[in-house]
């Protein structure tokens, strides 16, 4: 593995513990421990232990935080109430995506979490725009340590280590407590589908905690997940993933991601092209599609409906949740309805595929 990775302050553990490293988006991280479906079907029926130190954070203070956000971000963030959590698109003048992000409000300060392979351009983004704002922008991505607790069992894990009573945090909400004697900060937020916890806190106490809590649930079954499972969980939760469902010529309503929008919001970049592409009827759809037997449809495998390609697969993997190969795909709006059935090309050979409504999985709540 290359010297210029960066690596998060459990690197060593994970190397220690038989996670299987690679390259991703500038940062060596575990791909995996055992297998993806052992780490998937912990999270789904008891918890696993992620780092996504690699992720973008970025803390915004300052008279103007909240104006500059807003002219950012696609969503709203003036609205936003104290530890309150919302999903938003970072978009260009074109009305393209750069980013989805989640921003989050705590007192004097704002957090942004962006994707790690588009950190560094949102960060340059970030500058282009801030003239004219008092506000003060803080990349703390290297500074702290981040991971992510997923799965039924989380909340019996983490909450007798935290000040804070975890469990009167509402899903899309966070607050500033102490874990383990130290500053953190806990969202329950996540990217799996699942119940769960993410943390934020200095990187000098990321070891300390990471083996806190997989020693302390052990008992209940929680195993360290690698980045492996995380796709396929998310892809089970139809959540979209920057560079296949989302990219710089996706606009948000052709994403599907109406709810990310607030044109009724702050002037935000972007908002003139969106307004145009709402009224659009030529728009692609993304939908979901399952396939018999065990062989999936990947990234970039056409979809057709007799010799008229209609559509591109934007994700593809075998869920093991539903013992079945998944995907999701943008599809011409005429070819889209659930229960059609088109073909899919793998590798030459025309395979049929059947869309279905998203989200794959819904956890019960």
């Amino acid at each position: 593995m290359s010297d210029s990775l960066l690596s998060t302050a459990c690197h060593q553990w994970h190397v220690d513990h038989g996670g299987r490293m690679v390259d991703f988006a500038g940062w060596e991280m575990p791909l995996l421990y055992s297998n993806i479906t052992t780490e998937h079907q912990a999270v789904r029926k008891t918890a696993g232990l992620f780092d996504i130190a690699h992720m973008g954070r970025l803390f915004f203070s300052g008279p103007d935080a909240c104006r500059f956000l807003d002219r950012l971000l696609t969503n709203n963030v003036e609205s936003l109430k104290p530890g309150q959590i919302r999903y938003s698109l970072v978009t260009n003048e074109a009305g393209g995506i750069l980013d989805d992000v989640l921003v989050y409000r705590f007192s004097g300060f704002y957090l942004l979490v962006v994707n790690a392979s588009n950190r560094l351009k949102i960060v340059e983004w970030i500058e282009k725009q801030r003239q004219g704002f008092d506000v003060q922008i803080d990349d703390r991505t290297c500074e702290k340590f981040m991971l992510a607790l997923q799965g039924p069992e989380s909340l019996g894990v983490l909450n007798p280590l935290a000040e804070a009573d975890l469990s009167e945090i509402k899903y899309y909400y966070g607050v500033e407590t102490q874990v383990l004697g130290v500053d953190a900060l806990v969202s329950r937020t996540g990217y799996t589908g699942e119940d769960g916890f993410e943390v934020v806190l200095d990187q000098t106490q990321a070891v300390t905690l990471w083996e806190r809590l997989i020693a302390d649930g052990e008992a209940v079954g929680l195993i360290p997940a690698g980045l492996g499972c995380r796709d396929t969980l998310r892809l089970e939760a139809a959540m979209p993933l920057y560079g296949h469902e989302l990219d710089e010529q996706t606009d948000p309503f052709t994403a599907g991601l109406n709810f990310a929008v607030k044109l009724q919001g702050a002037d935000f970049i972007g908002k003139d092209a969106l307004i145009a592409a709402k009224g659009r009827e030529d728009r692609k759809v993304r939908v979901g599609f399952t396939l018999e037997g065990k062989r999936a449809a990947r990234e970039g495998c056409l979809l057709f409906e007799g010799d008229q390609q209609v559509g591109i697969v934007t994700s593809g993997s075998f869920s093991p949740t539903l013992d079945m190969p998944i995907g999701m795909a943008y599809v011409e709006a005429t070819f889209a309805k659930t229960g059609q059935t088109l073909e899919a090309d793998i590798r030459g050979k025309r395979i049929p595929v059947k869309l279905t409504e998203l989200p794959f999985y819904k956890r019960d709540t």
